[in-house]
Parts: C-alpha cells; structure tokens; sequence
C-alpha cells in the first residue's frame, strides 16, 4: 500500500440527491452542510451510485480511488482469509444518512434477484445504527398485512404513497436504537433521522415511490412486473421486526441473520484496549482519545471523525474515554 492507513478520511457527500438532508451529517462531524441534498456520506466507499461517474467513490489522498487501491494490494488492505472467499472486493459500504424528509418507500433486491436482473452479484441487504433521531421519529418496515400484486399495481400506477405507508409497520426510532433490514422488504426512514449505515456493497433501490423520478429510474431499468417479483408481499410480523431489531450481547449490534453480510460492533473504551486486524471503518460516536497504529502513527479521535483501518495495519490501539462503533466485512 502507498497510502498509509490507519486513515482519518473527510466527508464524501455526492450533491443532488433526490432527497433532502444532511444537517445531521453535518452537526455529527463539525462540518458545513454542501447542499439541501446532500443526505448521504459514503465512508470508505469503493462503491459508485447505480448512474455510475464515480459518484460516491472515496478519493485517497494520493490521489488513487480507495477501490483502485484494495485492486492493486488487496491482501494488505483485507487480508488473505478474506481474499481467499470474496476476491478482491471489500464486501462492505458504510454510509452516514441524514433525513430531512420521509425517504421514498423503496426496497432492495436479494443476490439471486440482483444476479438474474441486473448483472450484479450482490443484493443490498443493509443496517442502521440510529445516531440522533427527534422525538417521535420512525421509519417503516415491510407490510403489516399481506399485499396482493394488483394493489402494488395501483399504488405504482396512481402514486399512492399514503396508501403504501398505511400499508407498512411504523417502527419507533431513537438514538441507540440499531435495525437490520433484510432484502426484499419495503421501507422508507422518516424524517430527522441521523444514522450509521452498513449494507453491502450496491446501489441497487427499486422505487415503489419515484416522485420526480421517471419510471425507468426508479425501477432501474426493469419491467414493473419484474419489479414486483422481487418485493416481499407477506407480513412481516411484531416478532420478527423485533428480532431484527435485537443485537448479541453487550457489542454485536445485529442479529445473526446479519453476520453473512457484515458486522458491527459498539465499542467502548476507558483507558486503552487493542482492536484484532482488518479492514473496518471506524464510526466515533462520542468521548476523545487515540488510535494508535502497530507502525507508531496516531490519529486524534472525537465525535463524527470515521477512520479506515487496513488488514496489514495490524493490531489497532485505542487510547482515552471512546465510544466508537466498529464496522466490518462478512467473517
């Protein structure tokens, strides 16, 4: 690797998307908001949005894109266990999200519908870890009775985004709160909600909702009825909405059905403790302190900072009163 890592890394914010927000990015890091639209950082992004143009893309400070650079050395940055089972790929995108209005109600393919449709290998199964979220803040989830294919039919055809809404399981968010969100399921975050996401590596959202998108890019490309195919029309239950939103102890932050995706950890520290080796991004969610690379280099740590870590860095140190959540690839 050229460029050293551990890597404190600036915001990554691609202007004009179709939703407004961002001013939680901002108030997290410290940092000017660009624009109205600018809800999303991509944080150690080797993933570009679906138009393509690089768009979301991490710029190293060498100059080199983050994905040219795990291509070029990808043992040094993920080591070889996980290039041995995925290749060169990072298997990870963290982004930071901010809403200032209710998303479009969208859903994600899974890996066989991405790999059948849309010449991806990956789906885009994803997670939230809330940040900050305004007293009554929601998002929702999959639906709470079943749905037929002639009502999503009418709902596409007419834009009936109340009916869509009315027709999904409102779920309660707050800061703490953490909730995997599977493939398949329809979901739209409601407004004045800052979060950490992790999701696999795709741009891939099929839009049931477009507003002043056209069809064909809100479905990406597909047929509706093709789209149809792909969403999960059954009930998604009180219990199961609950599981998902259960973590694993004191720091695992999703459930099991996570664990083939990727992986989060809440991580707190007083005094000092050590991180294994690997490629993860580091979230700081509060507290100052230090991290320290097996090479001597530190980085100053506070509250919004995110930090690329690479396999070949080695043990990571962590110095001074932390709390930070670590995210990582599929083990």
């Amino acid at each position: 690797m050229t460029t050293a890592t551990p890597l404190l890394l600036a915001p990554n914010q691609p202007l004009d998307r179709p939703y407004r927000g961002g001013a939680g990015i901002a108030r997290f890091r410290g940092t000017p908001q660009p624009s109205p639209f600018t809800p999303e950082d991509f944080v150690a992004s080797t993933t570009e949005v679906f138009a393509g143009g690089g768009v979301g893309l991490t710029v190293l400070p060498d100059g080199r894109r983050l994905r040219d650079a795990v291509a070029a050395d990808p043992i040094a940055y993920l080591g070889e266990e996980h290039v041995a089972r995925f290749g060169p790929r990072t298997m990870l995108l963290v982004k930071l999200l901010d809403t200032a209005e209710r998303l479009f109600v969208h859903y994600h393919p899974d890996d066989a519908f991405a790999a059948r449709h849309l010449n991806s290998p990956l789906g885009k199964t994803e997670a939230w870890a809330v940040i900050e979220a305004e007293p009554g803040a929601a998002a929702f989830l999959g639906f709470r009775r079943p749905v037929g294919v002639d009502e999503v039919r009418a709902w596409w055809s007419g834009q009936d985004a109340d009916a869509m809404v009315d027709a999904m399981n409102a779920v309660p968010l707050a800061a703490g709160d953490t909730l995997l969100v599977p493939a398949g399921l329809a979901h739209a975050i409601g407004p004045s909600v800052t979060l950490v996401e992790l999701q696999q590596p795709t741009d891939l959202s099929i839009l049931l909702e477009r507003r002043m998108l056209t069809e064909r890019d809100a479905l990406l490309g597909l047929e509706l009825e093709t789209a149809i195919d792909g969403l999960t029309r059954e009930v998604t239950s009180a219990e199961r909405i609950a599981a998902l939103r259960q973590g694993r102890g004191a720091e695992t932050l999703f459930p099991g059905d996570a664990d083939p995706f990727f992986s989060a950890e809440r991580i707190h520290v007083s005094g000092s403790r050590e991180l294994a080796p690997g490629f993860s991004v580091l979230v700081v969610l509060g507290g100052e302190g230090t991290l320290e690379a097996s090479d001597g280099a530190a980085l100053p740590l506070h509250r919004g900072a995110t930090v690329l870590t690479a396999h070949a860095d080695g043990p990571i140190g962590l110095s001074g009163e932390l709390d930070l959540i670590r995210c990582r690839p599929p083990r």
